[in-house]
């Protein structure tokens, strides 16, 4: 896989579960909870004999997993890695090394950066991705804004003390792809295999991630006249003061009533996301369609709605980027 295309995949997903397997035989019943709670992905740190063992279970058992080790401290962890299914490498330090073993071999491998010297060593070798650990430890989102002013050109992924009180506030930084976290997989709950409450706490922490709100409610109207009544009607009951645009009637922010038929039998419903891009690749893992066609997309490129491809209700629903990001 090329490199862009494996650190698109990450910033898609969002968070990398951090996980420690003491027991290989794990690894398979942690996938499948993983993958069912919607982070289809896992860093497999090297602090036990069983990682590689445990990588190449989940690699098995899970082919379309994302799967890449962590902790890796030498270039025979790395070969050890990759043999068993890594995908990508990801160290807690800067191991020249370890990092020119990985360039050499064309293997991805996110470096661990803490300071302006991690990172300008990470640039020489012409890196644009680094792991920022320990993130809360150094700094946390104040410390990797300072870095990324001079250092525009290169992204992180924080890890360490990342957790869903402050996940989002790394997220909606631009130059932050992902996050690695652990909460959702903590270590006595892999040792006791409650692998349920794993699926529960990962579907929780990808909610979190994602904001899923109502945004607005949309009512197909006939006619503007139409339109106009029913405007009016939810000023005079609510006031919902009305914003009038050239196709629609926005209702303050709650309702847009549209002056002829749009998409959906009755209308739409607007679902507000932190990520459109994030909540696309989520909401596809359940098996929805989506039209493409009907993707807007911002100046910077961000994906801002896209609706989906089948009604609900007789409501065609679509995702709209949250309005306190714009």
């Amino acid at each position: 896989m090329e490199q862009e295309i494996l650190f698109d995949k990450i910033k898609k997903i969002g968070i990398v579960p951090v996980v420690k397997l003491e027991d290989a035989q794990d690894a398979k019943p942690l996938a499948k909870a993983l993958c069912d709670g919607g982070l289809p992905c896992a860093e497999v740190t090297f602090r036990t004999e069983q990682a590689a063992d445990a990588i190449k279970n989940m690699k098995e058992a899970y082919p379309e997993m994302l799967v890449g080790a962590g902790t890796v401290l030498t270039t025979s962890q790395v070969d050890e890695a990759v043999n068993a299914g890594a995908e990508f490498i990801v160290s807690p330090g800067l191991n020249p090394e370890v990092v020119e073993y990985c360039i050499e071999k064309n293997i991805p491998i996110l470096p661990g950066c803490a300071n302006p010297s991690d990172v300008e060593q990470a640039i020489k070798y012409g890196l644009k991705v680094v792991k920022f650990f320990p993130a809360e430890a150094a700094g946390g989102i104040k410390t990797i804004k300072a870095m990324a002013a001079p250092y525009h050109q290169m992204k992180f992924m924080p890890t360490g003390g990342v957790n869903p009180d402050n996940i989002n506030e790394y997220l909606n930084f631009d130059k932050i792809i992902a996050c690695g976290g652990t909460w959702m997989v903590k270590d006595n709950l892999i040792k006791e295999k409650k692998f349920d409450e794993i699926q529960n706490l990962t579907t929780q922490a990808v909610h979190k991630m994602l904001g899923f709100k109502l945004a607005h409610i949309g009512i197909n109207c006939d006619n503007e006249e139409q339109a106009h009544k029913v405007a009016e009607a939810f000023d005079f009951m609510f006031g919902f003061a009305p914003k009038e645009n050239p196709s629609s009637i926005f209702s303050d922010t709650y309702v847009e009533t549209m002056k002829t038929p749009f998409l959906g039998t009755k209308g739409h419903i607007a679902i507000a996301v932190n990520s459109v891009e994030r909540a696309k690749v989520y909401l596809e893992q359940k098996n929805i369609a989506f039209n493409e066609d009907s993707a807007v997309y911002r100046p910077d490129g961000k994906m801002q709605a896209v609706y989906m491809a089948q009604e609900v209700g007789g409501f065609a629903i679509h995702l709209v980027r949250n309005p306190a990001l714009s």
